[in-house]
């Protein structure tokens, strides 16, 4: 469903990667563009040129035909509120590339995982023969990717709320909701704000499409009986048909009440029951392409996992040092926290995303022994969880990583989960979580 772009006045709000490709993507089809960003902006570069660097300011919407906000760009931005009001269309990247997008796309959505799954899906298609391209809110933009030839299989692609707050059309074969909690309240305004956009994902699917949905979340029973596409559940807590779940030392996936198949459990390398819901879901959205179940267990065995996700970072004078700066929201913390059997010196802080910490309490409780709470967010977390387990206040991570070395012990995990934003000190969490990983590689040399 192309649109005929020529000559229409557009803007573009958010001058980061995807506003960007964006930018691009809309000259090379004749758009007039202008674009805007709450930050200074650099001079734009060769083939951007043309696209005319405004003031961040609702004045700019005059003429305007169009508005594609970049995801970091929240509803209450004013440009946005004005456009709104004024009854201009608003589309995000993702819907906007999805009209020119040729390949059948596999969508995945979730407060946690979806990085992980997202990878993983490509790298089980990739073994299994099959051309994928993966980005979106990972990597590479969906909109670049629909500027190129577009010569794969399958678009695999990462989506967050953010993005599909502003969808019309977009429309995946196959559409992955891995688990909603609590998580960019102050971005959706309310837990069911944030829920419905991210249930947005499957709003045009139709019975030939496939839905992947968690049993195991509350949320899912409601959702599934508005959905028009073919329903799979994955559970880790019991059985489920058509889906799959875990029986003794296999997954076992029932497609159907007459088909069951079974795989190793063992074949999940990644850390964490969370990562063999990721894994579940993953599993039925490669079979649902018709990958070859042999083939799936070979690529999930030589899955590495990713960076910054409870990743093993190195050994100092027997304490095990491990990065999950990916853990920006209470629940990744509690999901870390349960993968380990020793005693856990635990580092959270950065800039508060209005997380239910009182949620950690049962996992501090029987995981931690020091919790070191650093950055902007600090004392917010202290007066909330503060004093269930020792607890230091520290102003910045480095600050943390120093007095939490002190305080652990030989078989002690050292574990960075934040669950908080990294932009008090930290242009990201992949910054965050490198900083980290410098520190520890730097002991040994200390």
């Amino acid at each position: 469903m192309d649109m005929d772009l020529r000559g229409k006045n557009i803007a573009v709000i958010g001058l980061a990667k995807t506003g960007l490709a964006t930018t691009a993507f809309l000259l090379h089809r004749g758009a007039r563009v202008i674009a805007t960003d709450e930050k200074p902006v650099s001079p734009l570069k060769d083939d951007l040129r043309a696209a005319r660097i405004v003031p961040h300011d609702p004045a700019i919407l005059k003429g305007v035909e169009l508005v594609i906000p970049s995801p970091g760009a929240p509803p209450s931005n004013p440009i946005l509120m004005e456009a709104v009001r004024q009854g201009i269309p608003v589309l995000s990247e993702i819907e906007l590339a999805s009209r020119f997008l040729k390949p059948p796309m596999i969508a995945i959505t979730g407060t946690n995982g979806k990085t992980t799954t997202t990878a993983l899906i490509g790298h089980i298609l990739a073994e299994s023969g099959k051309k994928a391209f993966v980005g979106g809110n990972i990597g590479a933009p969906l909109i670049g990717y629909v500027d190129g030839p577009q010569e794969d299989d399958y678009a695999v692609i990462e989506v967050s709320s953010f993005q599909l707050q502003w969808i019309e059309s977009f429309h995946p074969a196959v559409a992955i909701l891995l688990n909603v909690t609590s998580d960019h309240l102050d971005y959706h305004g309310s837990f069911d704000g944030y829920r419905l956009a991210k249930e947005r994902i499957f709003a045009n699917q139709t019975a030939r499409d496939v839905a992947i949905l968690n049993a195991d979340d509350p949320g899912t029973e409601g959702l599934q009986q508005r959905l028009a596409a073919g329903i799979l559940r994955f559970s880790s807590t019991r059985a489920v048909s058509p889906g799959i779940y875990i029986d003794g030392s296999r997954l076992v996936y029932a497609p159907s009440p007459l088909e069951r198949e079974g795989y190793p459990l063992d074949m999940v390398k990644i850390r964490g029951r969370h990562n063999v819901e990721n894994v579940m879901a993953a599993l039925m959205a490669v079979r649902s392409c018709g990958c070859d179940p042999l083939a799936v267990i070979a690529a999930v065995e030589t899955f590495p996992g990713k960076a910054h996700r409870i990743e093993f970072v190195g050994e100092y004078r027997g304490v095990s040092f491990y990065d999950d700066s990916k853990g920006t929201n209470v629940d990744a913390v509690y999901r870390a926290l349960e993968t380990f059997s020793k005693p856990v010196v635990l580092l959270m802080g950065g800039r508060d995303k209005e997380g239910d910490f009182k949620t950690l309490i049962p996992a501090l409780k029987e995981k931690v022994k020091h919790l070191i709470l650093f950055g902007e967010a600090r004392d917010t977390i202290g007066s909330i969880i503060g004093g269930i387990v020792v607890t230091h206040l520290c102003p910045t991570l480095k600050d943390g990583i120093e007095t939490a070395i002190t305080a652990a012990a030989p078989e002690d995990v050292i574990l960075l989960s934040p669950g908080c934003a990294s932009f008090d000190e930290f242009r990201d969490y992949k910054a965050r979580g490198q900083f980290f990983k410098d520190r520890v590689k730097a002991l040994s040399h200390d």
